[in-house]
């Protein structure tokens, strides 16, 4: 007999819940009359044909639109079940009573560009001019785990981020940085590279005397980013990917209580080409994979859920951004608090971090991109997030200037502190229009679950092919739709100038001096450690692998014992061998 879905528990729990509806049936047959009287008098034949309208907009999900919405579209809303109290159950208006009156959203900036010692001056400018948080984007080498000196990492060192080859870089990115004060974001993307770089800033630590429990942050550990959304030479096998996962959330779980072991990455996800549908729906299978998979390990989900966070995209549908964020905060409290039984009520949060879209953003005419991320901050911020980056408009061209990422930074600050939308919780709510979108994307988003349970799982999704086709024929449709100007974007194909004059935009420039800088210091580095105690740990690391004891431990002592990131994911791959993902073009 087969598990029953989250779909079929929710559908049972709510046929044997009781419910009172907000409007009396009086009102609703009056409105209705009064509503079709207008439509009759009072608008033509084109808008009457035309009621719906579907929205074509990057990386939407094509919900068509009424004109008009009015209470008839929530005949059956049940205040107390459907949205509650800010605080309280089913926390679709806020996780926190007071919300950002009580504390505001943590402004978040990525930073990471050239040498470890630019990006600590560049992260030491962003805290100084008032972020309340760090978030640290490695390089392409660092990401793909591979060490500067390596082929592959060959005229890429520095690019997109940071690199980190060995634990004395990650000391000099966080020199004279209270990493015990701020709360630091580790933009890991994958298991083995959280398995790799978390390791090296805990050593970071323990070289500053700083105790770990004092440590607050995130890394990221999503096994979809590694499996899915990567384009490398090498993978392992989707079911190791998915058990270290697991090992790093349990070594979270034992030695740091403040820590976010894993934060559910829709973002990159939906970057690289899904709607927002997909993007919560394949985040929140992960999550159901994980409670299971660490339930099975002992841990209650009381536990689990406390530390469980996840990451966000905000493109451009504006109501249909805000709508995601409350469906989706419901939607967890549910299968938290009835297919799993929680009780502790912030192991029912859905906390967040949102990053407004890259891919929106245009070359040409690039400064419009400002406009288009302040729109997305505006709207991460009326669904209620935690936290929050607001993408820079240079970033269709490159890494952000010092200059682009300090307006980002202002856009947070003006939200907050001029706009006055952080004053009232949920300011939206309430409405006709976003009440029905919101109860429309819960149960778009519980449908696309329901499909992947029934193919047994997210590793099976995974591992079977359902998601790259998925990613493969959205992405190649909203392609076509942009290039037929179906999607319109302002100064691209809409609107656009007819002798467009390319801005002057600083763009970073990959530093030869950089990369042979790295290659010299990890030189010095393999002639000065101890390569006997290194090579023992990387067998106890190959061992802990292939027995399947936690490769955490193992892995710490990797780093303290001086290994690089290529060596320890050398280790990786020679204990699972490889994995060649499906075909499916």
């Amino acid at each position: 007999m087969r598990e029953r879905t989250t779909k079929e528990i929710l559908s049972e729990r709510s046929a044997a819940r009781q419910t009172i509806p907000l409007f009396n049936i009086e009102a609703l047959d009056k409105i209705k009359s009064d509503f079709h009287s207008w439509k009759r008098s009072m608008l033509n034949s084109k808008p009457l044909e035309n009621w719906h309208a579907v929205p074509q907009t990057v990386l939407g999900s094509e919900i068509p639109r009424e004109m008009l919405y009015t209470p008839l579209n929530i005949a059956n809303l049940d205040y107390s079940q459907s949205l509650g109290n800010p605080g309280g159950e089913p926390y679709t208006r806020g996780i926190h009573p007071s919300m950002y009156r009580g504390k505001l959203f943590t402004m978040r900036q990525l930073c990471g560009a050239g040498s470890a010692e630019y990006t600590n001056r560049r992260l030491k400018m962003l805290l100084a001019h008032g972020a309340t948080g760090i978030n640290l984007l490695f390089d392409l080498p660092t990401i793909q785990m591979f060490d500067s000196d390596e082929p592959e990492s060959r005229g890429y060192v520095g690019t997109v981020g940071v690199p980190i080859n060995h634990v004395s870089d990650m000391e000099a990115v966080f020199d004279g940085i209270p990493i015990d004060k701020i709360s630091v974001s580790l933009v890991t993307h994958y298991p083995r590279n959280t398995a790799i770089l978390f390791p090296m800033f805990l050593v970071t630590a323990q070289h500053r005397n700083v105790p770990w429990a004092s440590l607050t942050g995130s890394v990221q550990n999503d096994f979809i980013m590694e499996t899915v959304v990567r384009s490398a030479t090498e993978y392992i096998p989707p079911r190791d990917v998915f058990r270290i996962q697991c090992d790093n959330i349990e070594f979270v779980l034992g030695n740091l209580p403040r820590w976010n072991f894993i934060t559910l990455n829709g973002y990159n996800l939906r970057e690289f080409g899904t709607s927002g549908i997909t993007e919560m729906a394949v985040a929140i299978a992960n999550g159901i994979a994980t409670i299971q998979a660490m339930q099975k390990r002992g841990y209650p989900v009381d536990r689990i859920g406390e530390r469980l966070a996840f990451f966000w995209s905000c493109s451009s549908d504006f109501f249909e951004e805000i709508a995601r964020l409350r469906a989706v905060r419901r939607l967890w409290y549910r299968i938290t608090r009835y297919r799993f039984e929680a009780n502790n009520p912030r192991a029912m949060w859905m906390r967040c971090h949102v990053q407004t879209s890259g891919l929106s953003l245009t070359r040409e005419e690039p400064k419009n991109n400002i406009v288009r991320s302040a729109y997305q901050a505006l709207a991460a911020v009326l669904g209620g997030a935690q936290s929050l980056h607001v993408d820079s408009y240079d970033e269709a061209y490159s890494v952000p200037s010092e200059e682009s990422s300090l307006l980002s930074l202002r856009t947070q600050q003006i939200i907050q502190a001029e706009t006055g939308v952080t004053e009232v919780v949920d300011p939206l709510g309430g409405s006709y229009y976003l009440e029905a979108l919101t109860n429309e994307l819960e149960q778009m988003i519980l449908d696309e679950l329901d499909e992947i349970e029934r193919m047994g799982g997210i590793v099976e999704a995974v591992e079977e092919g359902w998601l790259h086709r998925k990613i493969a024929n959205y992405i190649q449709r909203e392609q076509i739709m942009i290039v037929n100007g179906q999607i319109r974007l302002v100064g691209q194909n809409y609107f656009r100038a007819p002798a467009v004059k390319m801005p002057s935009i600083s763009i970073y420039q990959h530093d030869e001096d950089l990369e042979q800088a790295m290659r010299q210091k990890l030189a010095v580095i393999r002639r000065q450690r101890n390569n006997q105690e290194l090579i023992n740990a990387l067998n106890s690391l190959k061992q802990a692998c292939v027995h399947g004891s936690n490769i955490m431990a193992h892995s710490l002592e990797a780093v303290q014992a001086g290994a690089t990131v290529g060596e320890m994911r050398e280790a990786f791959v020679e204990a699972f061998g490889p994995w060649h993902p499906p075909k499916y073009l």
